[in-house]
């Protein structure tokens, strides 16, 4: 999708987008076309239900005085109260009203009101990066689609005055959505197009932007010791990774070898290619939608991209650990017990509480690798977290105060809500074993908040951690404004907030 920033003027084509504050009262542009179609804006108005609440749209088709196609009122609610999100939203509701009308091109007007918390160059900005959000489609394997299905819509003009300082504000959100798309793009791939090494290769491409990535094999993770890991692939014959994502891009310091003292932030990420379950294997209604149970990698592999498209002034380590996850003769077994690279023996008694296996020895390794400052964990991890929050939050567990909060201030800033959930000793005592150190699953009840407490025995005491359980966000069986149907980067702008206000300098 092509985002243009350009001088405010009446387009003679197209589709033009103009705002309209609380109480129907017209925004400078939607005025100025009023007047040029004879108040027909005004009548539309009157005989509609649209009030100019925030989000609200109705559509005009172009009316005589004006060479336009169509017009758009966006209801822009009390323009004081607008946050960033509100604006990202509006720009994809427009994008996704007008994709399949015919148009071809939309001018989105931004006029400067005082009322505004931001200015118009950064308010156009949001809504170019709604409309680039939104204009996202994953259609590669369709072959035979009919042209009046496909989206009309490439071109997007958002009209302001001051155009060169729209485009300087959208340059890094703009790297950002490359970060979300790649990750959608990873996580809406089959499973025989996505596999360990396959994803692999996809994270080796982040080289070309100064990403140092490194891949461990099999045998290097069996000299570490990862059982737990390995376990867990061992029933497959795609061969499992162990991917290590460094973006070093903080000041220098006077640290060791020029870098900063302080460790990077890391990101763990859950990278299961395809989960059958295993030998405690699933019911074939919806395991297609295993494929995407990589999602926490794949979140990982995305924010990293993004970091580094935008320059972020960070030291960044991104560990994702890639398996697959089938019932063959060399599966694990229930009643199994692994060693993990902690030392710490797990006894299995469902191979399909298989994903925590895998993150214990990521995070095991991000810790003895680089003595990260706070660990952010993302996986696809329970069904549970489905149950308790729906499809509208993700879940939240840590053990450091000043993290959730800053991780749940990212996520409302960006449209990615998180919910915090609870830990704590007794939940901890479901997962004790009689045959080893812990067990891989507790009692049913509870089931997302024990598979928390089993990632926290792998994380050193006094390491500020999170874990987000994103089963529930990472899919979307129907669109919101800024994602259509299907994998939504859930994450990729959350954490990149996080980074933005509170680890670059």
């Amino acid at each position: 999708m092509k985002i243009i920033f350009a001088a405010p003027k009446l387009p003679g084509r197209g589709a033009v987008a103009v705002g309209v504050m609380a109480g129907t009262t017209l925004s400078p542009s939607a005025a100025n076309l009023d007047k040029a179609t004879g108040g027909a804006l005004g009548r539309a108005i009157k005989g509609s239900r649209f009030t100019g609440k925030k989000g609200q749209l109705l559509e005009v088709l172009g009316p005589p005085g004006v060479g336009v196609s169509r017009i758009l009122l966006a209801g822009l609610g009390k323009p004081g109260e607008l946050e960033d999100v509100d604006l990202e939203n509006l720009g994809g509701s427009i994008m996704a009203q007008l994709q399949a009308s015919g148009a071809r091109e939309v001018a989105i007007m931004v006029d400067a009101i005082g009322q505004f918390r931001r200015k118009a160059p950064q308010r156009a900005a949001r809504y170019g990066f709604g409309a680039l959000l939104r204009s996202y489609r994953f259609d590669k394997y369709r072959t035979k689609e009919k042209p009046e299905n496909k989206p009309s819509l490439a071109k997007v003009t958002v009209m302001v005055q001051n155009p060169a300082a729209a485009r300087r504000a959208f340059d890094d959100l703009e790297k950002i959505a490359e970060g979300v798309f790649f990750t959608r793009d990873l996580v809406s791939e089959p499973a025989n197009v996505i596999y360990p090494k396959s994803l692999a290769r996809e994270a080796r491409k982040l080289g070309k932007l100064g990403v140092k990535v490194q891949v461990l094999g099999t045998a290097e993770m069996r000299r570490l010791g990862m059982g737990a890991l390995l376990g867990v692939a061992q029933g497959s014959d795609n061969d499992p990774q162990l991917v290590i994502m460094r973006w070093d891009g903080a000041p220098k310091g006077r640290g060791a070898k020029g870098r900063t003292r302080r460790g990077p932030i890391a990101f763990v990420g859950k990278g299961v290619t395809f989960d059958t379950g295993g030998i405690s294997i699933k019911p074939a209604a919806h395991m297609e939608d295993m494929k995407w149970d990589m999602g926490g990698a794949g979140v990982v592999i995305g924010l990293m991209r993004a970091l580094a498209g935008r320059k972020a002034r960070v030291n960044a380590v991104g560990v994702c650990g890639l398996v697959e996850n089938m019932p063959s003769a060399k599966a694990q077994r229930p009643g199994d017990i692994v060693t993990s690279a902690s030392g710490q023996t797990i006894e299995v008694i469902n191979t399909d509480a298989e994903g925590r296996l895998v993150l214990a020895d990521a995070l095991w390794y991000v810790q003895e690798k680089f003595k990260p400052r706070a660990i952010i964990d993302l996986a696809t991890l329970t069904g549970a977290i489905i149950v308790a929050l729906g499809h509208d939050h993700a879940g939240l567990f840590s053990n450091d105060d000043r993290l959730a909060e800053r991780l749940t201030a990212a996520g409302k800033a960006v449209g990615e809500p998180i919910w915090r959930m609870p830990l704590g000793e007794s939940y901890d005592k479901n997962i004790d074993s009689d045959a080893a150190d812990m067990k891989n699953v507790g009692a049913r009840g509870g089931g997302a908040i024990t598979a928390a407490q089993f990632l926290q025995r792998f994380v050193d005491k006094g390491m500020p951690w999170a874990h987000l359980d994103i089963a529930g966000v990472t899919w979307e069986s129907k669109a919101k404004p800024t994602a259509p149907k299907g994998g939504t980067g859930f994450g990729v702008r959350l954490l990149d907030r996080l980074v933005a206000d509170h680890y670059e300098g």
